[in-house]
């Protein structure tokens, strides 16, 4: 199936059971959660689960409303602020240095090494070192994020324009194009869905580290709200600030996924077809 006639099917599919099948995945989707939150519902009010260690679901509803009207709102938007703020530094970095690297043996030479030993370092074990350098405030809890940002843009970067077809090249060089034009014309375009890829896993990492990084003296967020709960023996705060970050954490998925599918509807691929079929 070509890419055309993937269009030409999504064009003339009728409107309305494209809804209902999208309405009818969306319910698949949230079978396993609701499963699950109903059996812990049962095992807490049956006794079988300490209320103590493990709140009821409904407990849980009870802590996010009290929290809604005691400053919610604050704390979800500067941990959203922090995030997408590192994520934009951390993945524009890692875009440059994976095209230099992807593009060049000896930017590869010279960068690879020290970006695969760094790679390596946990978050936590940035910690103390940015609090040393940076202090307290926002800086170091910026710097993590974008640090956890970084490798997986910069591996997808440079897999992906490693990974281009060599017969790609061949033609490009037929027609002799220049090694900008070649960059941009050809390399760039055929990398794109690993590079994409990689910025959703880099999303994905910038969400993890924010928690890490509101650990560092925060006084807002939703990692200080783990921390809080933590402290003060709260469990009901601890999972309400778990389920926040799930959401918001599959939200900006799904928002980088749409923005995906849009760049690469030029794909004549399998998912492509899947699409084209619902």
């Amino acid at each position: 199936m070509t890419t055309q006639s993937i269009r030409l099917e999504r064009e003339t599919a009728p409107a309305q059971p494209r809804r209902s099948k999208a309405l009818s995945r969306r319910a698949l989707g949230l079978l396993l959660p609701g499963v699950f939150v109903l059996a812990m519902e049962a095992g807490v009010r049956s006794g079988l689960i300490p209320a103590n260690l493990l709140p009821a679901p409904s407990e849980i509803l009870n802590t996010l409303y009290y929290l809604a009207q005691h400053g919610l709102a604050a704390h979800i938007a500067v941990s959203v602020l922090r995030v997408a703020a590192g994520f934009l530094a951390g993945g524009t970095l890692a875009i440059l240095a994976g095209c230099a690297v992807g593009l060049s043996s000896h930017a590869e030479a010279v960068l690879d090494p020290s970006f695969q030993a760094l790679r390596a370092i946990p978050s936590l074990a940035w910690v103390p070192l940015l609090l040393l350098w940076l202090g307290i405030d926002e800086a170091p809890k910026l710097v993590l994020i974008a640090i956890g940002a970084f490798f997986p843009v910069y591996m997808g970067v440079v897999s992906g324009i490693r990974g281009v077809d060599r017969k790609l090249i061949e033609v490009a060089q037929l027609y002799r194009l220049s090694n900008p034009a070649l960059a941009r014309r050809v390399l760039l375009p055929a990398a794109l869905p690993a590079i994409l890829t990689g910025l959703r896993n880099g999303l994905s990492l910038a969400w993890m580290f924010m928690v890490a990084a509101e650990l560092i003296a925060a006084s807002r967020g939703l990692g200080y709200l783990l921390s809080d709960g933590r402290e003060t023996s709260r469990a009901d705060i601890v999972l309400a600030a778990i389920v926040l970050l799930a959401i918001l954490g599959k939200v900006s998925d799904k928002l980088m996924l749409r923005l995906e599918n849009r760049l690469l509807a030029w794909r004549d691929s399998y998912a492509n077809s899947l699409q084209g079929k619902q």
